[in-house]
Formats: C-alpha cells, structure tokens, sequence
C-alpha cells in the first residue's frame, strides 16, 4: 500500500501550493545521488515524485483527500515516474538536464595515493607522481578512425550527438536530452578504427605529474589537479585528478594541530638538577633547556619549531619529559642515592600541581 504523500512530504494536511513545491525540491534535492549514495535513494526519490504528482495538482489532491489511494486508482491515475528508465532521466524530467545529455563524455576524475613524511608536510617541495591513466590516442589524435580515413556523420542524430525525446511529468511535457545510441554521443561514425585504440580515440598510458606539496598538508587531506584526470571522449574535458594524501609515522615527532609533540627520556638526577637535552630535528639536534625539578610529563615549549602556518609563522614543539628511574645500581651509586634520600627533606618533595594536589582536587569535586 502506497504511503500517505502527506507523510512522504512531511507537509501539513492544509499546506498551501508553495509548500508543497518547497518539500519537494527539498527532498529530491537530498535524494539526488550526487548528495546521496544510499541504496534506496532512488525508490524513496521515485515515491516522493509520486507524492507530488498526487498533491501538487490540485483534483488529484482533492481526490485523495475524499476518497485515498483507491479513489486515485480508480479514476485511471496512474504514476509517470514508472516510465524512465533511470534515475538521472527521472531527476532531469523534474528539474531539467542535469548536464548529461549527448554529445563526447567528459573523463572521468582520478584518485592517487601520495605518500609524504612529516618532514615533507614541514618544509614542502616538490614531488612527482606516476600512475595510469587514460590519455588521448596519440596515433589517430583522438579521433578513432585509422590515419589516412575519414568519419562520417552519424545518419541517426545528424551530426548532434544527441537525440530528443518527449516526457510528460508532473510539470507538463519535458523535452530530455539523450545520446544519440548510434554513434555514442560522438556525432559521427568510424568506418575504420584506429588499430591502436581500437576505434576508441582513448588509450591507458602511464602518466608523471610534479606537484608543489602545500605546507602542513595532513594526513587524509586531499589535492585537486583540475584538467588532469582521465581524458574525455573525442575532445571532450579531461576529468580531475583528486591526491590522497597519507603522511607516514615519524620516529621522533607526532603532530598535533599546528604544533609537533616529542617524547624525551630523562634521568630522575637530570631532571632534579636541570640539563639540556638534545632530540634529532629535521635540520639537526635541538637543544631542550630543562628546569631544575622538572616532574614527569612536564612540557618544554619551544616557539616556531612547529608546523607552519603561514607568513613565516609556525606553531610550537612541545617536548614531553619522560623521567627515568635508574635501574640495576652498583653499589657505589646505590650508596650515594642512600646518602642523598637521607637527606631529602619535605621541602624537596613539595610540588605545586603535584599528583597529591589533583587527587585532593578530584576527591573535592566529587563532594
């Protein structure tokens, strides 16, 4: 049993004309399958065209409203949206040619995987791709027909590529666009293909392409080539090539936003007394002033050593401080932290913000 095209709709019983137009378009719009890849986009796109057949002519709608579906049924109402053989031709008969009428098809867009170090995504540069892709023929120029031949225009279409065909819609009669089936959209014939492309004007080549790498580029982001994905047919537009981007692992810097976060081991006694510390940077090792007392976890901030976010700007590094106990002592070491923890007093374990601090502070809250 068809659903209630009000409820399809999702209009009030007493919507007026425009109303109805508005949750129209505004559905087909969301079923279209540019916006929507879901696999029942096209019958719930066919059953709201329906609900607007119904509600969108003023004695189909008052029939509903007296009498229902069977009152619709059995005065010979029947549903155009059945007679099209796809969805892009029932969209078009709606809200005219979505650009898929005759004539050459233009290519079809490309994807690529581009692998980058984070290094790479710092600094930038140049880098060159290589992958297959669909070129125009170079022996018959992309004509299709072996050198020396001629084509001849398509006795079908005339030479248009494309033929018309008459459709009635909710709207009245629609005049759609379709390619012509003789010579594909082309507008001629080929007697004779070409023997490289096999009459096709297209062949796969392997493809380079040198590409400046956008500074700060993340990991899943994606770079468009326009004009250089696969070619179109008979001189048609070329497609777009679409990069994918996948930064790999680095050893010492993990990137968070617009800064880059490194881990740095450090001995307890260091990390009591202060040092300097050094880590391996893209330009060579770079110092890390530690502050007598530094705690575990304790971020050194380093100002424009992050990534950059333009006008020669850059974020920050933050260098994580994790402090090392040390582990299997002799017996000299092990008397000399003996003698050293004999000495501790509270005033030396005492840190503000310390893990005690924030278990007093947890427990408060939870008060």
């Amino acid at each position: 049993m068809p659903r209630d095209p009000y409820e399809v709709l999702g209009v009030p019983r007493d919507a007026d004309e425009t109303q109805i137009k508005k949750a129209f378009r505004k559905l087909a719009r969301e079923l279209h399958p540019d916006n929507n890849d879901a696999p029942d986009a096209e019958d719930k796109f066919k059953e709201t065209a329906q609900a607007y057949e119904i509600l969108g002519d003023a004695e189909r709608r008052a029939t509903f409203d007296r009498y229902g579906h069977d009152g619709l049924r059995g005065g010979g109402f029947q549903s155009q949206t059945e007679g099209f053989g796809s969805f892009s031709d029932l969209f078009s008969a709606f809200f005219g040619d979505q650009g898929g009428g005759g004539g050459p098809a233009q290519g079809e867009d490309l994807l690529v995987r581009l692998d980058l170090s984070l290094e790479q995504t710092v600094k930038g540069g140049e880098v060159s791709l290589s992958f297959d892709g669909i070129v125009g023929c170079g022996t018959c120029d992309g004509s299709g027909a072996k050198p020396g031949t001629d084509t001849k225009r398509c006795t079908k279409c005339g030479g248009a590529g494309e033929l018309r065909a008459v459709a009635r819609t909710p709207f009245g009669q629609v005049v759609r666009a379709v390619a012509c089936d003789q010579c594909s959209g082309r507008g001629v014939t080929i007697e004779t293909p070409c023997p490289e492309c096999r009459g096709e004007g297209r062949v796969v080549e392997n493809r380079d392409v040198t590409l400046d790498i956008p500074l700060s580029i993340a990991h899943g982001q994606r770079i468009r080539m326009r004009g250089e994905g696969h070619a179109g047919e008979a001189g048609a537009p070329s497609g777009d090539l679409y990069i994918q981007v996948s930064v790999k692992p680095h050893p010492v810097f993990t990137r968070d936003g617009d800064h880059l976060v490194a881990v740095a081991p450090i001995a307890a006694p260091f990390a009591a007394l202060g040092t300097t510390l050094e880590i391996d940077g893209f330009d060579g090792p770079i110092p890390v002033e530690v502050q007598p007392g530094a705690q575990p976890g304790e971020e050194v901030r380093i100002q424009g050593l992050g990534m950059p976010r333009g006008r020669g700007d850059r974020g920050e590094l933050r260098v994580v401080l994790d402090v090392v106990v040390p582990r299997r002592l002799d017996d000299r070491q092990r008397e000399l932290l003996e003698a050293f923890a004999d000495s501790l007093e509270d005033r030396n374990l005492k840190t503000p913000g310390g893990i005690g601090e924030r278990l007093r502070r947890l427990a408060g809250k939870r008060r």
